[in-house]
């Protein structure tokens, strides 16, 4: 279960992430990603979900909702302070397994830069330059 402080919840929050965020796509999932720049160190990142109907029943749906919310309950210690996801599932993700959705939201996640606390904003992304193996 997420906590209270780690959930999106109004409408408003989600449509802004969706708008101004950068998004990611995988086969069984969209994850849309916007953080505050500069990052709030006293706001803890925040995620909710999108899972339409297209994804299946209600059965179905709440299903990939609890597993989607364990996955990311895991996951949202490493996000960079201030970050706000949305994650939309697509309707594979019926048929998922979690390792599958897992490794979908990881990629995902790999390749917003979240994985590894780069910054995300609406405006661009700022990625660290690479690293060409020089030692100095």
């Amino acid at each position: 279960m997420l906590p209270a402080a780690a959930r999106l919840r109004r409408s408003e929050d989600f449509r802004a992430v969706m708008r101004r965020g950068a998004k990611a796509g995988r086969r069984r999932l969209v994850v849309h990603a916007l953080t505050t720049d500069p990052p709030d160190a006293a706001e803890a990142a925040r995620a909710g979900f999108v899972v339409s109907k297209a994804v299946g029943n209600s059965v179905v749906r709440h299903r990939v909702t609890r597993r989607l919310r364990h996955l990311i309950s895991a996951r949202i210690g490493t996000l960079p302070p201030g970050s706000s996801l949305v994650i939309r599932a697509l309707p594979p993700a019926a048929d998922a397994s979690s390792a599958e959705l897992g490794s979908d939201l990881d990629a995902s996640l790999r390749r917003l830069g979240l994985s590894g606390h780069s910054v995300v904003t609406g405006k661009s992304r700022q990625a660290r330059p690479p690293d060409n193996g020089s030692a100095v």
